[in-house]
C-alpha cells in the first residue's frame, strides 16, 4: 500500500517520525518493569534488517520469534509490534497477539494470520489498518530506514483476547499488570 507513495513524498516526510518514547514499552507506567525477557528472531539479528519475505515487498509472512526469561509467576504474554518511524501521530501497529502462554517459547514463520494465510495462533488484536492480522513492514519509499519494535509483555493475569480491539485497549489492559518485558528491533527500508 505505502509502496505506491512517490519517493519525493517519502523524502519530504523524512523528518516526520515518532519518538522512542511513543512506543508502548516506553510508557512511564512501565518504567520500573524489568527488561528481562530475551526476545530474538532466527530471521534477523537485533537491530538488523528484516528479510523481505516478512515485508510487503515479499511474501509478507510474520517472522519467527523466540523468547526466554518469562517469570514463573506470569499468567499470560502479549506481543505487540510497532513501527517507531512511521510518519503518523502514534507508532503504526503491525501486530497484537494477546493470548500467548506464559512460558518461554517461540512463534514459527507465518504464525500470525496475514496475506498468505490464516496463521497458526489464536485470536489477534487489530493492527493500525483494523485488521486482525500481521501487517507486513511497508515504509514509504525514500523515507529512510524504519525500526520495527517487537515488544513482549509478561502479565500477572490473563486478558480477554477478544476485548483487545487495538492499541488503546491493549495499553489499558497492560497498565498495572506487567511483570517483565523484552524487546527486539528489526529494520526495513525502501530506497
Amino acid at each position: 500500500m505505502l509502496e505506491n507513495i512517490p519517493a519525493a513524498i517519502g523524502h519530504a516526510l523524512h523528518g516526520v517520525r515518532n519518538k522512542p518514547e511513543d512506543l508502548v514499552w516506553a510508557d512511564p507506567a512501565f518504567a520500573d518493569v524489568p527488561d528481562i525477557i530475551q526476545l530474538t528472531s532466527p530471521a534477523f539479528p537485533p537491530g538488523g534488517a528484516i528479510p523481505a519475505a516478512h515485508t510487503e515487498d515479499g511474501e509478507g509472512i510474520s517472522p519467527p520469534l523466540e523468547w526466554i526469561g518469562v517469570p514463573p509467576e506470569a499468567e499470560a504474554l502479549v506481543l505487540l509490534v510497532e513501527d517507531q518511524d512511521s510518519p503518523t501521530p502514534k507508532p503504526l501497529v503491525h501486530a497484537i497477539l494477546p493470548g500467548l502462554q506464559a512460558r518461554d517459547g517461540r512463534l514459527e514463520p507465518g504464525a500470525l494470520p496475514g496475506k498468505t494465510g490464516p496463521g497458526t495462533v489464536g485470536t489477534v488484536g487489530r493492527n493500525s489498518f483494523w485488521q486482525r492480522a500481521w501487517l507486513p513492514p511497508d515504509p514509504p519509499t525514500g523515507h529512510g530506514p524504519h525500526r520495527y519494535v517487537f515488544q513482549l509483555f509478561a502479565l500477572d493475569r490473563a486478558i480477554d483476547a477478544t476485548a483487545i480491539s487495538g492499541r488503546g485497549a491493549l495499553v489499558k489492559a497492560l497498565h498495572g499488570h506487567v511483570l517483565a518485558l523484552g524487546t527486539l528491533t528489526g529494520t526495513y527500508e525502501r530506497s
